[in-house]
């Protein structure tokens, strides 16, 4: 005789196999959501130390800047402090050029001739003056060509104009005061102390 096995053992058999898919898919559920924590824990570490990492940036961009903003205070004063030394040296180096300026205008004047005005705007004189001649004006001006510390004589005017009884030539000049250039500027000797 035959036996038969009645035992529904495909639907038990079934029943294990939907059971260890549910534990699989529970498995697998379970595991998912431990890497998609894992994954969003590292991401939000690196979202959180990349702005400290900004701010902490930010923070120094902002004092470079402000060290910068120094430095350019600093070298607007300093730029200021040289343009004020440079005016003060150019002061001092001609301090003197008025006491040549008249000292050579004297030397280099010739007899029968004097001077009415005399006026410098930068390194232009304009001369003044009366002459009984005008052969002493055309001297005075070799002389003055002649001269270390004035040069570049130019007649601007002369005309006759009665004085007294006699007619004497009145005169417009401009010449140039000749400036040392920085080097050949006298230095003076160091200060013992």
């Amino acid at each position: 005789m035959m036996r038969i096995n009645l035992l529904p053992h495909r639907e038990i058999r079934r029943k294990q196999q939907q059971q260890q898919f549910i534990a699989s898919l529970g498995l697998v559920a379970i595991v998912g959501a431990v890497i998609a924590y894992a994954v969003y824990y590292f991401l939000d570490e690196e979202y959180v130390n990349q702005v400290s990492r900004n701010k902490y940036l930010t923070e120094e961009i902002a004092k470079v800047d402000k060290d910068i903003a120094e430095i350019n205070r600093l070298k607007e004063q300093t730029a200021s402090l040289l343009a004020r030394k440079q005016v003060v040296e150019t002061l001092q180096s001609n301090r003197s050029e008025t006491v040549h300026l008249l000292d050579q205008l004297v030397r280099q004047l010739p007899d029968g001739m004097y001077l009415r005005a005399v006026k410098q705007q930068g390194a232009k004189v304009t001369v003044n003056g009366v002459t009984q001649s005008q052969a002493r004006v055309s001297t005075l001006m070799r002389n003055l060509e002649s001269s270390q510390k004035l040069g570049n004589p130019a007649l601007v005017e002369i005309k006759a104009i009665p004085q007294g009884t006699t007619r004497a030539n009145e005169f417009t000049m401009n010449v140039t005061v000749v400036r040392p250039k920085p080097e050949e500027a006298p230095r003076k000797a160091p200060a013992k102390g």
